[in-house]
């Protein structure tokens, strides 16, 4: 096997390599202004559009369900688009490189909006983020995919991103509330706005320089048509992208609905951010673990004891009476270190699914995959916008601050936060408990794609 190139070079021989830790470090970096650029899409800005700008609560869930349908469409575009560009540059490369300035005025027109900025605003501004964020993440994930072809290896380079997605997501939430999150103008959300754009120009453009392009190892072009059969037929796939889209509805219903929880239902509105802050704090022990434990027993495996675990302790937050801070606390750290266990493995078995497909279909189309994987993501936290607003709505419940609501519309916001995401993890749990793609099954696959790697 050759040594690897530096960043300038447009192919490497990588599948079973170590790679490097200033190759892992290059290409982990962009993980966390991605992550603070995607994050306050789902958390902050619904509560800032409502709360500050006035946008009622219903409208504003709707909005954020529109944004989804957008990418309904331009996902599946922007995947099928990532796999078939073949420049001499690199095709993970270069569609990464032209993402990095649509994000960026993005997320400054989207968290630095105009004091009479209202749903409008929010609809079209959102659409571009979630257009940059996807030009962004389906090469950016493909690549990683590609640069590893080792089982353990994956859970490696996962672990790595996703300590900076985690840092990235912490970024997010200490700028707008240490700075000022309720106020219009230049507020936090504002000032992460401008963070953000520089860091992905920065670091993106580092990521392009030090990371090498991985070996193409496709064999033939497959239709459009033909891929989506291949990807149909992919059964493990089809459980893992079902188990992630569940849980990720389980995790997004709790994001959406987090500061509100903290603020009406346990009434401590000024502990929203430490809280927030604590939860993705210990998210970054739990990757490490998450590493430890796949490595003992299997991908998998570790990702759905951990999700047991996180549903026996979230079933305890309705039951805290108002005021319960150390409480809270303590389920904010246990679920927050079980949260790096579905940050780290679900990306690394899914490297593992599209050896599955490159296998059989001879093309090897990591971000047509990865696409499909950032659709379900997205309409897991759409969804749970579009669905959890009207209802809260519907129950009575009044986002603005200091609202007096009733015992009825807290008991609707704690069942949604709490109660239903606990029903839908189980529901993955039971797709991922027997997963069949093991270390031994993905080695075979990848003797039969690199068989001289």
């Amino acid at each position: 096997m050759s040594d690897l190139p530096d960043g300038r070079g447009t192919s490497a021989r990588l599948s079973d390599a170590k790679l490097p830790l200033r190759v892992l470090l290059a290409y982990a970096l962009p993980a966390a202004p991605l992550a603070a650029l995607g994050l306050p899409l789902y958390s902050l800005v619904p509560t800032y559009y409502t709360e500050t700008l006035g946008v009622p609560i219903a409208t504003a869930g709707w909005v954020i369900l529109l944004i989804r349908l957008f990418d309904a469409i331009s996902d599946p575009l922007v995947g099928y688009a990532a796999d078939r560009m073949d420049p001499a540059f690199g095709r993970r490369r270069l569609l990464f490189l032209m993402s990095l300035p649509v994000a960026a005025l993005a997320a400054v027109m989207l968290y630095w909006p105009a004091e009479t900025a209202g749903a409008g605003w929010l609809g079209f501004w959102g659409c571009v983020v979630s257009l940059g964020f996807t030009m962004a993440m389906v090469p950016y994930s493909a690549w990683g995919a590609e640069l590893v072809g080792d089982y353990h290896g994956r859970t490696r380079l996962s672990a790595f991103r996703e300590t900076f997605t985690l840092i990235g997501t912490l970024i997010a939430i200490v700028l707008p509330f240490a700075i000022g999150f309720e106020q219009k103008g230049l507020s936090g959300l504002a000032v992460l706005g401008i963070v953000v754009g520089l860091g992905l120009l920065i670091l993106g453009g580092l990521t392009v320089r030090m990371v090498p392009e991985p070996e193409n190892r496709t064999q033939e072009r497959l239709s459009l048509p033909d891929a989506l059969r291949f990807l149909a037929s992919n059964k493990p796939f089809l459980r893992l992208v079902l188990a992630y889209f569940l849980n990720g509805l389980a995790n997004g219903i709790p994001a959406t609905l987090f500061l509100y929880f903290v603020s009406a239902r346990l009434g401590l509105p000024e502990m929203r951010g430490p809280l927030l802050f604590l939860y993705f704090l210990c998210a970054i022990g739990g990757v490490p673990l998450a590493s430890v434990c796949a490595a003992r027993f299997g991908k998998h495996r570790a990702w759905s004891v951990a999700m047991l675990v996180a549903c026996a302790v979230f079933l305890l937050a309705p039951l805290l009476p108002p005021g319960s801070l150390y409480g809270f606390g303590a389920i904010c750290v246990v679920t927050g270190i079980l949260l790096g266990f579905d940050l780290a493995l679900p990306p690394s078995i899914q490297a593992d699914v599209i050896d599955a497909d490159t296998a059989v279909s001879g093309e090897q189309r990591g971000g047509f995959y990865f696409a499909a994987w950032g659709l379900a993501t997205k309409l897991s936290l759409a969804i749970g916008a579009g669905l959890v607003f009207p209802i809260l709505s519907a129950a009575g419940f009044d986002p603005a601050a200091g609202a007096d609501n009733s015992p009825d519309a807290l008991f609707a916001l704690a069942a949604l936060y709490a109660w239903v995401p606990v029903a839908l993890k189980l529901c993955a749990i039971a797709l991922m408990w027997t997963f069949p793609l093991d270390e031994r099954m993905q080695r075979q696959l990848r003797e039969a794609i690199a068989p001289t790697a």
